[in-house]
């Protein structure tokens, strides 16, 4: 959950930066990215695995609005501070968790869960709840309002 302080390169930052909207949809994306950041696209490919393994970036991939193409929730648990980060990494170990992030509440660590239907998210809530011994709260979406998180980032 705390990433320390990463020294970032230039182009890090220009493909942080630049490509939070407008991925290119075409066969080979990071060929396009490449051609854009004037580097290659094995370049483009080793930076986002470099920054993912540093905690920088915890995916690529599409936003989707909820529940259009399969099914997602909100869901929470009241993880003990002491265990906490350790909670969170189990969370973070589903590839259908998209973020956690820790919320000041007696429910401490939030996150997302997308799945092809129903049935396969109940199975990774049930997983997680069994695996942390905590209960999940569950909060599937009554009402849909999208809030864009692409920004500019600031770069000190």
């Amino acid at each position: 959950m705390n990433t320390p302080a990463l020294a970032l390169t230039p182009t890090e930052q220009r493909l942080l930066d630049e490509f939070q909207h407008g991925f290119p949809l075409e066969p080979r994306p990071y060929a396009s990215i490449a051609r854009q950041l004037g580097i290659s696209e094995t370049a483009v490919v080793e930076t986002l695995r470099h920054l993912q393994a540093a905690g920088v970036v915890s995916r690529v991939g599409p936003v989707l609005h909820p529940n259009r193409i399969g099914a997602s929730t909100l869901a929470a648990v009241a993880a003990p501070s002491a265990r906490l980060e350790t909670i969170a990494a189990l969370v973070s170990e589903y590839p259908e968790v998209n973020h956690n992030y820790q919320r000041e509440h007696h429910y401490n660590l939030w996150f997302v869960v997308t799945a092809p239907d129903r049935a396969h998210l109940g199975e990774v809530l049930a997983d997680i709840r069994a695996r942390s011994g905590l209960e999940v709260l569950d909060l599937p979406m009554l009402e849909d309002y999208f809030i864009d998180l692409g920004f500019r980032l600031q770069w000190t």
